[in-house]
């Protein structure tokens, strides 16, 4: 495991990070690497590497074990004869069924390894989800109303969550006697110490259930298509994202249910480019136009506007039309539309075309095709056939 990134490094957290600061974490990185927004090469190997350091960090248990022992406190096969701790294998320290590895000494004198113990029969809140939502370029800019349809581990409707047959109840365990937890004595290099294990009966609810529930077997959950409506806010960006409080999966021991993260994915225009409220359009006019001066249509997402073109504007030139913009998510006011103005260059040309534009080069003092020389015209537009 020596080739394996810390995980407070993978997340870019503080060792003493708290829990919504992971989660934080996890969710930027998780949006940055994923597979159907990332095409880089090794985008999806990191978001593998953050989602295994999420799952390791954001459990209390698993967290306490890998600042005690580093990576080789993940594996679910450490102390159980692989090896143990500092190299000891089938000395007594590796474990299993008869042996005592490093963490009991821990659990016995320092309850866990310092961490504090959680109440296995406590609520806890329900995973959260994340679902992922297609917009058009325009449905962004004016919101819309969304009906999405996912998965998700509902409470099960037979039994209302308690694991039990219906007419039923769960009873306290006969074993932990409801605490959720068993005292295990076991010979050590020490002596015989104390320990304190997850109760292997009601698996640390403290309730023990005689008659399962036929449709969720006893676990209080089950798989359901569960749809909801999304209120998609106008002026919503590309990878920006939504939390519904309570639309996650069901809670453990009656808790509450997660959230549901609703990430944004807008669709390019054909003819716009956003940043932020503003929008950018090119729009083509023609020599004269910018040479005369003239008044033009300009398409906008609020519909097409008049915009005056002054007599001698170069290419390249941008116009402002105010409050013509992306709406902004905070303020409630309008970003602006950027116009910008290239010349189109004619491929053909009349000959009467030609002649108005050699005219005109000579009224300028422009030389054209003088001694058979290759005039500027000529150069843009071809030369003239005899």
């Amino acid at each position: 495991m020596a080739d394996k990134r810390d995980y407070y490094e993978v997340l870019g957290v503080a060792k003493g990070a708290n829990e919504d600061e992971i989660k934080k974490a996890y969710r930027k990185l998780s949006k940055q690497y994923h597979p159907d927004i990332n095409k880089e090469a090794g985008a999806e190997d990191k978001f593998k590497e953050v989602a295994e350091a999420y799952e390791i960090l954001s459990d209390p248990q698993k967290r306490a074990a890998y600042d005690q022992y580093g990576h080789a406190g993940t594996n679910p096969n450490y102390g159980a004869g692989g090896g143990g701790f500092g190299g000891f294998s089938g000395g007594g320290f590796s474990g299993g069924s008869g042996g005592f590895g490093f963490e009991d000494i821990f659990d016995s004198f320092f309850g866990g390894g310092g961490s504090r113990q959680v109440d296995p029969t406590a609520p806890r809140q329900g995973q959260d989800l994340q679902y992922s939502l297609n917009l058009k370029f325009e449905e962004a800019i004016f919101g819309v109303e969304k009906e999405i349809k996912y998965n998700r581990e509902d409470e099960c409707h037979t039994c209302g969550g308690s694991g039990a047959k219906p007419g039923t109840s769960p009873v306290v365990c006969h074993k932990c006697h409801g605490a959720g937890t068993i005292n295990v004595e076991r010979q050590t290099p020490l002596g015989r110490v104390m320990s304190r294990q997850t109760c292997d009966v009601c698996r640390g609810t403290g309730k023990e259930i005689k008659d399962p529930c036929p449709t969720c077997h006893g676990t209080g959950h089950e798989k359901s298509s569960h749809t909801v409506k999304v209120n998609v806010p106008a002026g919503v960006e590309d990878g920006q994202q939504m939390r519904l409080t309570g639309q996650g999966e069901a809670g453990i021991n009656k808790g509450p249910y997660g959230d549901l993260y609703v990430v944004f994915y807008v669709e390019k225009s054909d003819i716009f480019d956003r940043d932020g409220s503003e929008i950018y359009y090119d729009m083509p006019i023609s020599f004269v136009q910018a040479a005369l001066g003239d008044e033009v249509e300009v398409p906008t997402v609020h519909g097409k506007v008049k915009l005056k073109i002054p007599a001698g504007t170069q290419t390249g030139t941008t116009f402002r039309l105010r409050g013509k913009g992306a709406p902004k998510l905070r303020g409630g006011s309008f970003g602006d539309q950027q116009v910008k103005v290239n010349l189109l260059t004619p491929k053909s040309l009349t000959e009467a075309q030609r002649d108005a534009l050699r005219t005109f080069a000579q009224a300028g003092g422009d030389q054209v095709n003088e001694q058979g020389e290759e005039g500027f015209f000529d150069k843009v537009f071809g030369k003239k056939k005899k």
